[in-house]
């Protein structure tokens, strides 16, 4: 059981145009929250496309934190206007509140979490996803380690040369990984920055630096590259959404290095920021199908491709996203298509 749940951030713009909503067959009408679910769980309780989630969902600005929901609570499914909406009753010690339409933000406390987190939490603190090779080439690397060794791991010393940022200490150490390419138009869309670990500054003269290794995720070698940390907010809260443009892509790469794809698997897509996707959007993901020989007439045949899947973008950069496999009812790969769900 989890000791700490994450904050569920829910904006909901009052006035929302609403497109109808799938009530699942045999859905309940009550629910009460309970340690360790989703709310993406929650919403494929209540939901055909829990990605309509927010067109479910009101929250009340004159109630503390009605936006969040806890163990405990009770949501309740009634119509206004004929429209289907949750009403939220807080356990024992909230009370029961009246929902309405209103815009709120508010910072992370302990609630539910939208998906699984420990599913993506490496990429939700280390890993990154370089622009451009120059970038990569243009930051410090490491050109020594402690007594002559050639490798080094946490707790080490070792030295690096480059420039340095002013009042920066603290850096992730990061070693050249994949080069993504568009496979339709050969566009380069980034480098997976492999995650080594991380150091801080104790010393510098000129252009060399010394650093102590605070952490290591495998060996850190000579010619490793040192990132600052980046200046982002480390989001891992979701709310599930339609992208707001059409979208037409493929899964390049699973990460952890396997060739098939299944439930809570992270994927890299040739979609980003460019194309409209943003953390939270939902993608359906269609299996391509194969092409086979029609033994009739001996032609070349493709398979209609088939859908299999649901995902959702968890980190956008601009021109590559990471997903999280959600469901699968059949094994996913490289190379499937992603689209609008």
């Amino acid at each position: 059981m989890r000791t700490s749940l994450v904050a569920l951030l829910l904006l909901v713009v009052s006035g929302l145009a609403q497109a109808d909503v799938q009530l699942k067959a045999g859905h309940p009408d009550r629910y009460t929250v309970v340690e360790g679910d989703t709310l993406w769980g929650i919403s494929g309780a209540f939901l055909s496309q829990p990605w309509q989630w927010q067109q479910l969902w009101h929250v009340n600005p004159q109630i503390e934190n009605p936006h969040l929901i806890y163990p405990g609570d009770s949501l309740s499914l009634v119509y206004v206007d004929g429209q289907p909406r949750l009403q939220l009753s807080r356990g024992a010690s909230r009370g029961t509140v009246k929902l309405s339409p209103q815009v709120r933000r508010s910072p992370m406390v302990a609630a539910i979490d939208t998906i699984p987190l420990d599913a993506i939490n490496s990429f939700l603190i280390a890993n990154r996803i370089v622009d451009t090779p120059e970038q990569f080439q243009g930051v410090p690397y490491i050109v020594a380690g402690d007594s002559g060794r050639v490798i080094s791991g946490n707790g080490d010393r070792i030295y690096a040369r480059g420039q340095f940022e002013a009042n920066q200490s603290v850096y992730g150490i990061f070693r050249q990984g994949k080069s993504y390419f568009d496979p339709d138009t050969q566009e380069f869309l980034g480098i997976n920055a492999d995650d080594i670990g991380g150091g801080q500054v104790v010393a510098e003269e000129g252009d060399i630096a010394t650093l102590q290794l605070t952490r290591s995720t495998q060996e850190v070698r000579l010619g490793d590259r040192l990132f600052a940390t980046e200046e982002r907010s480390i989001t891992s809260t979701f709310v599930p959404s339609a992208p707001q443009a059409e979208v037409n892509g493929l899964i390049l790469d699973v990460p952890r290095g396997v060739t098939q794809v299944g439930q809570f698997d992270v994927v890299t897509l040739n979609k980003g920021q460019r194309d409209g996707l943003v953390a939270g959007n939902v993608l359906a993901v269609f299996k391509t199908g194969e092409t086979v020989r029609d033994r009739i007439t001996g032609e070349s045949v493709k398979i209609p491709d088939e859908r299999a899947g649901l995902l959702m973008v968890f980190r956008s950069y601009e021109k590559l996203s990471y997903g999280l496999v959600l469901t699968a009812t059949r094994s996913l790969a490289v190379l499937d298509k992603v689209h609008n769900p």
